[in-house]
């Protein structure tokens, strides 16, 4: 297994700082989701450290999960109601949860952590198994930018510097493959030590391929939680696909 294709990689690197300043406000998110949950129960995929799960718990909808790394839940079980919802350690993929839902949801571009082709495809097939007729599964993620990517490809970029590190960042894409690996370099005094992150993307018309051949029909699509408008200038999208009754 190549070292991005393990599931519970991004959280044993980032757990530790997944929770400082700079995630979105998942406000939003919750406000959105909740109306469609309904009396749930709802499945967040990549439930990581609650930071969408719990907010939307605390609105009265029942939230379950399905996280690849221990490190995320340790972390989640240590918030306020965190102890309370029910997570399956695996990966996300698989959807391997008992029961049927009304809601399946997956943010902050995270089907695109599943870099293993057809990995993507089985993932929206399981979720569309567990979904109860009429349900829906919402997934929030950028529209890809090539020239963004020619920009970072040819940079090298400076993340920190002090009298102790220099930490750097670069990347690398794969235009016909559709992936990328970020490279993120410490160097300190006698060390230098690598996180890798890596990413399949898909543009919005290749996901909505995927949940047609799923079984899931596109409902709806937002530029962001607050519902504004898709347009071919859109950066981000929230896609809202259908189970049939």
């Amino acid at each position: 297994m190549a070292i991005l294709d393990d599931p519970g990689l991004f959280g044993r690197q980032w757990a530790a700082r997944y929770d400082d300043p700079g995630n979105p406000d998942p406000g939003p998110a919750v406000d959105f989701l909740a109306p469609l949950a309904g009396d749930g129960p709802a499945l967040e995929l990549a439930i990581g450290t609650g930071r969408v799960a719990l907010p939307l718990a605390a609105r009265g909808v029942p939230v379950a999960g399905v996280e690849a790394s221990p490190e995320m839940v340790d972390r989640m079980r240590a918030k306020p109601g965190g102890a309370d919802l029910p997570v399956v350690v695996a990966d996300m993929a698989d959807v391997p949860v008992d029961g049927t839902y009304p809601l399946v949801y997956l943010v902050f571009n995270t089907l695109f952590n599943l870099t293993v082709p057809g990995r993507q495809e089985d993932c929206l097939r399981n979720v569309a198994r567990v979904l109860r007729p009429g349900g829906r599964f919402v997934v929030e993620a950028f529209v890809p930018d090539e020239a963004r990517f020619d920009q970072e490809e040819r940079e090298v970029q400076v993340r920190d510097v002090t009298e102790e590190a220099v930490t750097v960042r670069l990347h690398r894409y794969d235009r016909v493959a559709q992936t990328f690996v970020r490279q993120t370099v410490t160097f300190t005094d006698g060390a230098v030590r690598l996180e890798p992150f890596g990413m399949r993307y898909q543009w919005p018309e290749q996901i909505d391929a995927m949940a047609t051949a799923a079984g899931l029909e596109l409902e709806a699509r937002f530029a962001t939680w607050r519902r504004d408008p898709f347009t071919a200038d859109s950066t981000d999208h929230v896609s809202v696909y259908r189970k049939p009754s």
